[in-house]
This record gives C-alpha cells, sequence and structure tokens, in this order.
C-alpha cells in the first residue's frame, strides 16, 4: 500500500478539527486524523506492508520549467532552493510530527529529490513484483490503474467514508477513457488545482470523444495537422491553438517510473518510542488503533 502521504495529512487537517490539542495545547489534528486514516485502511486492506510516499519536491522546477504555471497559485515564496509551498499554519508544525510518528510505527518514509510524492509511487507500482494499492486523492495518479501488474487506486476524493477502488473497468466506467489514455485526457482536460489550463474548448466529454476516435493524444495531434483528416474543423483549430501546450504537458502530467530509489523496508514498531510521541502529544486511541492494525 502506497501512501500519498501529504495529500491524505492535508485531508486530516481540513477533517478534524483543530481544537483536537496535545496536553500543551499544540494541534495535532493532522497527526491524530492520519493516524485514523492509517488504521482504517490497513484493516480494510489488509496490505502487507505500508510506504508513505514523501514530497521531497512538491513543484519541481523542472516541471515549472515546461509550464510556469503549474502550481503557482500554491507559492507561498520562492526562495534559492526552490517553491515554498504555502501550508496553514496549524499543519506546518505537525508535519514533522507526522514523521516522527510514521518512523516510529516501523512504516518507511520514500522520497526523491527534485520529484513530487506521485513519482515514487508512479516507479514503486510500476516495478513492484506485487499487487500494489495506490492510496491518494489525485486523479492524476489514475494513470498507474493497471489490472495485469495488479495495481489498483483508492480514491479519497469522496471521503474516507467513500472509498473508490478503480481498476481498468472501473476508470472506463466512470470516464470513458483507458488507464493508458488517462493522462492524455488529464492534459486536454487541464487541472486548476495544479495550473494545468488544458486545451481551450475542449472538456471532458470531447477529450474522451477524441481519444476514443483517435487512441491517444499523439493521434489527435496528426489528425489535427492532416488537413485530409475526418476531424471537424472546430475542434482541429483548438487542438493546433493548443500546440504549445500540448508539446510540453504530457511530460508535466505523466508520472515518472523509473526513479533510482533508495532501499528501504518495514521495520517493527519502536513501542518505547511511540508510548514517548504519544504521552508527549496526545496522540491517545487514535495511535493505538494504527498500532493495532497494523501489527495485525
Amino acid at each position: 500500500m502506497l501512501l500519498d502521504t501529504a495529500a491524505l495529512y492535508f485531508r486530516a487537517f481540513h477533517g478534524v478539527p483543530d481544537t483536537v490539542r496535545s496536553p500543551d495545547g499544540k494541534p495535532v489534528n493532522a497527526v491524530r486524523g492520519l493516524l485514523d486514516i492509517i488504521a482504517k485502511l490497513v484493516t480494510e486492506f489488509e496490505p502487507s506492508e505500508v510506504v508513505a510516499c514523501w514530497d521531497d519536491d512538491w513543484r519541481p522546477q523542472w516541471r515549472v520549467a515546461l509550464i510556469p504555471s503549474y502550481k503557482a497559485h500554491r507559492v507561498a515564496a520562492e526562495s534559492a532552493s526552490g517553491s515554498v509551498e504555502e501550508v496553514p499554519d496549524l499543519l506546518a508544525p505537525q508535519v514533522p510530527v507526522i514523521r516522527d510518528v510514521l518512523g516510529a510505527l516501523g512504516i518507511p518514509i520514500v522520497g526523491a529529490s527534485d520529484h513530487e510524492a506521485d513519482d515514487v509511487i508512479g516507479t514503486l507500482a510500476s516495478t513492484n513484483r506485487m499487487p500494489v494499492d495506490v492510496v491518494t486523492g489525485d486523479r492524476d495518479l489514475f494513470q498507474l490503474v493497471n489490472d495485469a501488474r495488479a495495481v489498483r487506486v483508492i480514491y479519497t476524493g469522496r471521503g474516507m467514508s467513500n472509498l473508490e477502488v478503480l481498476t481498468d473497468d472501473a476508470l472506463v466506467t466512470k470516464y470513458g477513457v483507458t488507464p493508458a489514455q488517462y493522462a492524455d485526457f488529464a492534459v486536454m482536460r487541464g487541472d486548476a488545482s495544479d495550473g494545468l489550463p488544458g486545451v481551450a474548448g475542449v472538456g471532458e466529454k470531447t477529450a474522451v470523444s477524441l481519444l476514443s476516435t483517435y487512441g491517444s493524444l499523439d493521434g489527435i495531434i496528426a489528425a489535427a495537422t492532416d488537413a485530409g483528416s475526418a476531424m471537424g474543423a472546430p475542434v482541429r483549430a483548438k487542438i493546433l491553438a493548443a500546440a504549445e501546450y500540448l508539446a510540453v504537458a504530457p511530460k508535466v502530467v505523466e508520472v515518472v517510473r523509473d526513479l533510482a530509489l533508495p532501499e528501504f523496508a518495514s521495520t517493527a514498531e519502536d513501542a518505547e518510542r511511540l508510548d514517548a510521541l504519544s504521552a508527549t502529544w496526545g496522540l491517545g486511541a487514535s495511535l493505538e488503533r494504527a498500532r493495532a492494525a497494523l501489527a495485525r
């Protein structure tokens, strides 16, 4: 089970009241909420291993160089080392605590320099030799669904009580495209939450229709540039007008699948350290539920 960790702790932060505090009054709603999410996921899906995939670089410069608007609306400041993400004031101090607790639980935290958690997930899902469940609220990771490799996405977008398990057929039913077509579909549709403009005038229905007819973005572009193709003039004009965007957007949207990741392994929980963290931060029943689920 590969966790899109930041997506989950942001969900936890917004889903649990910030009145949930440590004994000395510090907010721990994201910490406790994430522990409850992990307990639910592990209990329901019974993975043999859990990996916390991490954003070592939430907005890689190589993606920004291709599309400058990429995640630009989420930048709080620019520094010599890159963009600083806008994170709620009450969440930022909880992130180091989350790392400490995950480590003490024996859950490996895996990141890669100049890459997002999505790319870590993409690499592990594409190279692992056992079935994989990807847990995320990010639709871009739907491109990883692959029945042949037993890769599913557990989508949290509708809330933890309404999890969607996406397989090849489920994705086709939901969007009308195959997992192999999903990145091309996302490129054309665009995504305001990531600062991706998409192709002006091409919404989801048109994107699905074009992919159904031409198979891929390359096929669509080839038809648009072929005066003799059957593509209608209005759609052809929209594709051609977006030529510069379409030349770079696939590299931004497609997750990296071949990172050289460090060796890692799950470990037994550090009971003494967990007890100390629980006492310091008041993690109570949330930590105990996660410990019990992982122990099973």
